[in-house]
Formats: C-alpha cells, structure tokens, sequence
C-alpha cells in the first residue's frame, strides 16, 4: 500500500556495507526478518558467484556480531538508523608465540577467544589449548606509570564508542591514541571496515589466504605463513621480522647452529627449535621493576567468553599468546615437541625479565641448561613422535603407562608394603623471627608424622609434651639454601586468624634438607610420606640441588663458546659480575647439565621453573572491602594469596579445596569469595573483575582435568566456571 510515495506496511531500508567488495547495499525490511534471511537477500541482490559462506553481520554501533542466523532484526535491536556490515568471519592476525616469534594466522574473529585460541593451537601442533589464553600486548608506559583501568567489553556495549575511529599504535594495542596511519586498501581497525584487498587484489601473491577466503574449511599445503605478505600493511611488517625454519638458527651469541631440516618431529621446526627473536620483539619486551608492576601487566588478558572482534581487535592488529593457567597437563614428548619448547621459552623469558624471582645459584643453572639445549638443537635428536621407530613396542608401551598411572613410578619406591606411616626424627635449628629482636637459631630433636612437624628439647624428651608443634596442612613452604655457603633452611608460613606465622628451619646438610623439604611440601599439599610421590619429590630436590653445585672441571672451554651473558641471565645479576667472568660461571655451571639430551633439558628448565616459590602466581592490585589502600594478591593453580606489595611476602593464604562459592558483583566490581574460615571481598584495580573471575574457574577446570575422562576438550564447562553468568 502507497501514501504519497511511501510504504506503510512497516518496511524500512537496511544500508549494509560489503567490506569486501567496498560496496553500499540497501535493503527494504522488516522487523520480523530473521538475520539468515538478510544476509540472503543481500548476496541476491549482490549477485557475485564467490563463497559467501565465511561472511556474517557485523553491527559497528553496538560493537556485535549478529551471529545468531534465526534470531530477528527486532530481536536484536537493529533499526533503521542502523549501519551493518557484510564482512569475513576469518581474519589475519599477528600473533606473538611464547618463544617471542611473530606468526601471521587466519583466525576466526566471530567465535569466543577460547575457541580462537583451541584454532590456533591446532595449526600449531600445541595439545591442550585450555592452558592458554590471548593477552593484550604491553604499553610500556601505562606498566610503569599505571593508567586506565581494562575494561570488559562484554558488558560496556552501549558505552561510547568514539574511541574505535581513532588509529593504533603497531602494537595493535586496542585505545590507543598514538599510532601510524592506515594503509588505502587494508581493514580499518578501529572505523568502519574498509576494503580488505588481501582477499581479492593478492590472490596471487597470496595463495594461502585467497584459498582460505574462496575455499573455506577446503585444506590447504599448509594453515600458516610467515613474514611479510604482498598487501600486507607496512605499518604491522616489514622483512627484519620474518625468520625461515630451513635457514640459520643463532641461539644467543654463539657461533650460528645451522639446522638443515624444516621438520622435527612431524612439526615446524621453529616452533620446536626456536630461532633468535627478532630486534623488534627482544624491544617489545618489557622488565617489570615491581610486584605491582607485574600487576599491571596481567590487566591485559582477553575475556575468553567474547570474540576478538567484540574485544576491538581488527585484521592484522598484533597480540600474545602465552600460557595463562600453569598447570601443564599429560606432557609426552611423542606429542608435545611443540607444547614443550614453548613452554620453555615462556619459562626462560620470565626468569630473563624477573618476572619470577630467582637466587644466583639458580640463575646459573637456567643459564647452564639454555646453553645446553642451544647445543643440543644443533645435534640429530631420536625420532620421538608416534611414527618413529622405538625400541618398545607399542602394545608394552602402553602396558607401561597403564601400570604406572595403577601404581605410579617405580623409580625411587620403597621396597615391600608399606604397614606403618613413615616418619622422620632428627636434630634441626629452630627460629620464630620476631620484630625488633636478634635473630638466632637453636637445635631441638624434631619428628615429623602425619601433615605433622612437632619440637622437643631433645631426643630423650620425645615421648613428653612437645615445646612447640604445627599442622602443615595449607601452610606456605618455601627454601632457604645459599650452596655455596652451606645453607639449607625452610620457612614454613602458618596460616592463623591474625595473618601467617613464619618459622624457620635449618638443616646440616643436603641429605637431610631434601628429605624434610619433601615431607613439609607434601604436608602442605595434605598428603603423607605414605604417599607415593614422597620418594619422587626427594629425587627431584636431589636433581635440582646437583645441578647447582659447581663443577670443578669444564665441559666446554670457554674458548670454544661466545657467550653473552644478557641474554642468559636476569639484569640484577649483570651488576655483580663483569660479563667475562659471568660467562665463565655459566660454563662451570653447564658441567653439571653436559649430558643432557634436548628434550631432558628443557624438561630439567621447566621442573626447576615450577620448583621456584613465585611460579603459578599471577599477581593484581585489589582494595579489599572497607579499605581504600591498594594491597596485592595472587592467584596459583590451589590457593589466593594476600602478598605485601614491597617484598612479595606472603601475609594470608586461602587454599581452593577450602573455598564454598565464588561470584562477582557486575554493577560493583566486586568479587566475592567464601571460604570456610572467611568471607573475601575485594576490587580489582589493575584488572576488570571478570579476569579474576576466570583464573579462579580456570584453575578449578584443570584440575577436573583426568585420563579417566573424556579427552574431548569441554568448553561448555569451561564457559560455565569462567563465564560469570548463568
């Protein structure tokens, strides 16, 4: 029906660009049409024969992916003043691998972060994807100085987005102001989504992406590519960051260890050996000077339950993909040469940047291993992947695994039944430090049974009352041990109502400090030196003690290596030695370690990294509730701790297997966690709540994690414990 030229029937006109084709549509409709009907009738109305099949809507004003294909216009809230765009789904992005490497993948802008990041794994050969998550890259100077709070842009869709016209820094960091122009003829980031020529102007100087955007989900030679693209934005590449997997690797300053083979393993050589980092990526690092400038860093972590797009991230923008939750499940080197060198270089750039706090004697053993597995990557390594020939057959094979995930390792265990609890009895030093007051240890008999520690006079005393006794269980143990010097100390954190309460044990030698350092871990953990891992936790201290004892004649002459010991060990080290005399500590140092194969080295660096007291926390500024002063807290795999903001101490610790429920107050900000001894409420200041609301439920769904269960990666569960909503 017409009046004066108009339709009444309550049809208005739809103006969707068509960012590929750099085209304006308009479309008459109704409220009522669902969004697999527009979408239709646009490339009806576009009759072009090209696969429309990665496309879908995207609503600029309301920063939203109109996926839901039956879901109307009504429903959605798109009116006539509204503004769609028709663009693809897949998408480059520049990532930032752990080992510091850039990579140039297609990635589906449309699907949550944890699916994009489960896409990505597997283009890159990594198992469990859950263990990793996206991080916004560093801006320097909001680390150092502090700046605007993250938001979740899950819940500030209707905030003014003003800030999504403005162009970004080459770091791709979203909300920026400073930053290179756009290219003509590329994805505008933070606009309205221009012309992307890579899909239709490059077909032929880039194979790869036109297949991917004619042909989706048709397999290609291979799912990646590396370095400079033709029609890439010279603002994002250029030729220094681009590395070849069959040229030269240069592991340090050492003399260059050519690698002729673009494949270990059945995987991508650069990414299980990994090449120098590129200038560009060793400048992009950033060394926090402070635990709160470590918590600075953390705000940057992407919501997993939001897509990129919805998070500001446009085509070609950069960011990191690191290990988030650090509980490394199920490590097997038939599977996992990729896992397992990322890891480790993760490992090695955190220790390298002072993220985790280390002793001098351990930084020369990390360094003494880093110099071993540079040597060992320019050596023919056995064929260790599932199509390699082993020595085992493969029925014994899984024999074996079968039995020991019944009985557990065989190594080290106990010969006969076990028909008592063992115990341990002994003469340590004892001291409770105290403020204002000399500090002096005295030797008393201890026993430890049980989760257990109790103190006597001593030994003829042992049947009496003790002087002083404590449960370990939920307590914080940490070393105390100077080689060199002879040390061997334990601090022991009590928890208590009023905060933690330190001890400090002593021990004569190396013998007997493994052995109680492993009861007083396990206790911690609720578990006994019945258990079956007390005889492996003895042997690992055992190993990790014997690598950091100097060695007293040479593996290598320091003539045969050039060593630069910046890009071995952390800056604060740097100060106390001259870099000649820091080399050759590390050389002696390798004497230890100058057996190991590649892949016992890098799992020799990775265990040694989890044994430091600081691995797994990932720390945050917070107020907690009635107070206005900014305190720190972090989050590890099975407790929240309240640390103190100067030296890292911790001053209270709340384990997970004590906690009744966890949510978070969305108008407020607030998390709330219930523990069985307390209530804790805080705000996040360096950090949106939602992030520590996901680390609390990702760290609760890896430990749901077991062989006995699906392998079938879960992500509804992971949604529901790390979501926030219903």
């Amino acid at each position: 029906m017409m009046a004066d030229g108009r339709l009444i029937d309550g049809s208005w006109e739809l103006n969707i660009h068509v960012t590929d084709l750099d085209l304006q549509r308009t479309l008459r409709v109704t409220g009522d049409l669902h969004i697999g009907g527009v979408m239709l009738r646009l490339v009806e109305e576009l009759d072009i024969a090209i696969d429309w099949s990665d496309h879908a809507l995207w609503m600029p004003e309301q920063n939203m992916w109109l996926s839901r294909t039956r879901t109307t216009l009504d429903q959605y809230g798109v009116q006539a003043d509204a503004r769609l765009e028709f663009t693809p789904m897949h998408k480059s992005l520049r990532v930032q691998l752990p080992d510091l490497q850039y990579v140039d993948m297609r990635v589906d802008f449309s699907v949550r972060v944890f699916t994009g990041v489960v896409q990505i794994c597997k283009q890159l050969g990594v198992r469990h994807a859950e263990e990793l998550s996206l991080l916004a890259s560093y801006d320097e100077k909001v680390i150092r100085k502090g700046g605007r709070t993250p938001e979740n842009r899950q819940y500030t869709r209707q905030a003014n987005r003003s800030s999504l016209n403005t162009s970004t820094n080459s770091t791709g960091r979203p909300g920026s102001q400073q930053g290179t122009p756009q290219v003509d003829g590329t994805l505008s980031r933070y606009g309205t989504l221009g012309r992307s020529s890579e899909h239709l102007e490059h077909q032929s100087a880039d194979p790869l992406a036109y297949w991917n955007y004619r042909y989706p989900g048709v397999p290609y030679t291979a799912t990646l590519w590396r370095g400079p693209g033709v029609g890439r934005s010279p603002a994002s590449f250029n030729a220094q960051n681009s590395f070849n997997a069959n040229g030269t690797l240069s592991p340090g300053s050492m003399h260059n260890l050519s690698f002729d083979t673009s494949y270990v393993n059945g995987v991508d050589a650069s990414f299980a050996i990994s090449p120098m980092p590129s200038p560009e990526a060793l400048a992009s690092v950033v060394n926090p000077r402070s635990y709160v400038e470590r918590a600075r860093i953390n705000g940057g972590w992407l919501d997993s339950s939001v897509s990129l797009m919805e998070q500001s991230f446009r085509e070609n923008d950069m960011i990191l993909l690191r290990y988030k939750f650090l509980v490394f499940y199920d490590i097997n080197p038939k599977y996992d040469a990729v896992r397992i060198n990322q890891i480790y270089n993760q490992a090695h750039w955190t220790l390298l940047n002072e993220e985790v706090d280390c002793t001098e004697e351990e930084m020369l053993m990390f360094a003494a291993l880093q110099f071993q597995i540079q040597l060992q990557s320019n050596l023919p390594q056995p064929d260790l992947s599932p199509s390699g020939t082993q020595e085992t057959d493969d029925i014994d094979a899984a024999l074996n695994d079968l039995q020991m995930s019944l009985e557990g390792h065989t190594f080290g265990r106990r010969p006969g039944d076990i028909t008592s609890i063992p115990e341990l009895q002994d003469y340590l030093r004892f001291m409770k430090p105290k403020k204002y007051t000399m500090k002096s240890f005295k030797t008393y008999w201890f026993v430890f049974r049980d989760t257990t520690i109790c103190m006597y006079k001593n030994r003829d005393s042992a049947n009496s009352a003790p002087l002083w006794n404590a449960n370990l269980k939920g307590c914080e143990v940490n070393p105390d041990v100077h080689i060199s010097g002879k040390k061997y100390g334990i601090k022991i954190m009590l928890p208590s109502p009023e905060g933690m309460n330190e001890v400090w044990l002593r021990c004569e030698n190396e013998q007997q400090y493994v052995k109680w350092m492993a009861a007083c871990k396990l206790a911690s953990k609720g578990k006994t030196m019945a258990d079956s891992t007390y005889d492996a936790e003895v042997s690992s201290l055992s190993a990790f003690m014997s690598m950091q004892t100097p060695s007293p004649a040479l593996a290598i002459h320091s003539s045969q290596a050039d060593i630069q010991p910046e890009l071995f060990v952390a800056r604060r080290f740097l100060k106390k030695f001259k870099s000649q005399r820091m080399a050759q500590r590390i050389l002696e140092a390798h004497a230890n370690v100058s057996e190991l194969s590649l892949y016992d080295a890098k799992m020799s660096y990775i265990r040694a990294w989890q044994a430091l007291p600081e691995f797994g926390v990932t720390y945050f500024t917070v107020n907690f509730r009635g107070s206005r002063k900014e305190e720190l807290i972090g989050i590890a795999y099975n407790r929240l701790v309240r640390v103190n903001t100067s030296n890292g101490n911790v001053l209270k610790t709340w384990r997970f297997n004590t906690m009744k429920a966890w949510n978070v107050n969305w108008e407020t900000k607030h998390v709330i966690i219930n523990f069985e001894e307390e209530d804790v409420v805080f705000y996040c200041t360096s950090a949106d709540c939602k992030v520590i609301h996901e680390f609390i439920g990702g760290y609760i769904f890896c430990s749901m994690r077991s062989k006995d269960s699906s392998q079938t990666l879960n992500e509804e569960m992971f949604h529901k414990l790390t979501g926030g909503c219903a």
